[in-house]
This record gives C-alpha cells, structure tokens and sequence, in this order.
C-alpha cells in the first residue's frame, strides 16, 4: 500500500446517506479474485443504463469531477455487507479518502486496511465540503500526520482516528507488513521450535 500522510485532491461530492456496499461496487461484479479492475464498476446502477452507457445525469460521469480522489458522502457510509471489494473498487476508481458523517465500522476498518483514509466530520462540516463542491472545482487537504482537513480558504476541521490505524495509513503497511516488522523474531521462534 501506498502511504499517506498529506494528501490533496479534487472534491467528489455525494450527496446521499446510507450508501451500501452493494450501491458502491454491485453483487454481479465479485467474480474477480484480484484487488484491481473493480473501479470500473464502481456506483455502476448509478452510473449506467442497462446497456452499458453513462447516466448524464449521475454527477459522478461529469467531466468537472475527473480525477477527483477525495470522496465526501452523506452519514452511514458503507452500510450494508461487509464486502472487502467496496474499498477495492473506491481506490482503484481513484479515491484515496473519503470523508462522511459517520461510517459503517466493517467497512471503516477495510478502508484502513487497504490503504484508503475514511474521515469522519460533523454533519455540517461535511455539508460545507459538499455545497463548496458541488458549485465549483474544489480542492482540500487532508493532513493524516496533524489530523486536519483544510482548502485554501477558511475551512479547518479536525477529525480522531485510531492510533494503530494511523500508523498502518502513515506507513502504508497492512496486517501482513505489520507481521513482517518482526520477521527477526518469527525467525528465532521457528528456529527453536522442534
């Protein structure tokens, strides 16, 4: 995984709450046993007609949101299944955070241990990043080391997380790297075993 300690990016607002794994990357898509290539499928029932073709409508496909790696969401935020590929597809789509009122703990944790950054606001601080957004091309900071999110402006917000998950996001291990950081000691115990 790639780390993150200062991350700057385009804002994609989302205006909607209780958005399920299945709403983020659909049950049909889960046949890949790889991590890469569920991003193309990402939001799909919103994203496309049954035929295949964009929804011009669906604000995701609008060309000002291109290359947009900053997700911000309504409360709730992968509610539903406790599918690994919702984070997959959100990365590989190219979002590196997402920000949101709150967050469905399963998918909270997959986010963190695939190297996505889930921050948590108040409902109006969110609201804020959304209308902002949603009016313009709209670019913030999200400082992982610090705990802040800020644009160039006036808007400043801090925001908690967990300590063992910053370190993994700051690093850009997941619970393997983390294993491998005491590979000397794994060594010294199988060799002592009989």
């Amino acid at each position: 995984m790639e780390p993150i300690n200062k991350h700057q990016g385009l804002v994609y607002p989302l205006n909607r709450g209780n958005i399920d794994t299945d709403q983020i990357i659909p049950k049909q898509f889960l046949k890949r046993i790889e991590r890469q290539g569920f991003g193309q499928f990402l939001f799909y029932n919103w994203r496309f007609h049954d035929d295949g073709t964009p929804k011009q409508e669906f604000s995701l496909n609008d060309k000002k949101y291109q290359n947009a790696s900053i997700l911000v969401a309504g409360e709730n935020f992968g509610c539903g299944s406790s599918r690994e590929h919702a984070p997959w597809a959100l990365q590989d789509f190219g979002f590196k955070v997402i920000i949101a009122p709150s967050f469905a703990d399963i998918f909270y944790n997959n986010c963190t241990k695939n190297g996505i950054l889930p921050v948590q606001l108040t409902e109006q601080q969110t609201k804020q990043l959304m209308t902002r957004a949603e009016t313009e091309p709209y670019t913030i900071t999200v400082d992982l080391e610090n705990q802040l999110v800020s644009d160039a402006g006036d808007f400043r917000a801090s925001f908690q997380v967990p300590a063992y998950q910053k370190e993994m996001l700051l690093n850009g291990w997941d619970e393997i790297a983390v294993t491998l950081t005491h590979a000397d000691k794994i060594t010294e115990f199988e060799a002592t075993r009989s």
